[in-house]
């Protein structure tokens, strides 16, 4: 019911931040952030963005202008999906501690002695 009256409410209107440009612009600061991140990698995280991500403070300029170019709603699904993305590549790069038996136990398999 709600939708219905906000739909009719807002029959004409367009909305401008999911254009194509609109989208473009948010996608170059999304990845110019991400970039950021990556590069400043050996800095300490003392900014906090959506969702708990750290950030270093070096990456606060390219942070302001993803968070103008984009929605809320985006800035916070691609955050999540940069953080399970960086968990997931931590698991698999942590091989050492997560490595499984080198060899399988071989099963026992008894012989009669022979006569």
């Amino acid at each position: 019911m709600a939708l219905e009256a906000y739909a009719s409410r807002n029959r004409d209107e367009v909305h401008t931040d999911v254009l194509f440009e609109a989208r473009q612009a948010c996608y170059k600061a999304r990845d110019a952030f991400y970039a950021c991140l990556e590069k400043e990698a050996d800095k300490k995280p003392t900014e906090i963005g959506s969702v708990g991500l750290l950030y270093p403070k070096e990456c606060k300029p390219s942070r302001d202008a993803y968070e103008k170019s984009c929605r809320l709603s985006w800035v916070k699904h691609f955050d999540r999906q940069y953080c399970k993305n960086k968990r997931m590549q931590r698991l698999l790069d942590d091989k050492e501690t997560r490595r499984g038996p080198l060899m399988l136990p071989q099963p026992y398999t008894f012989k009669p002695p022979s006569n």
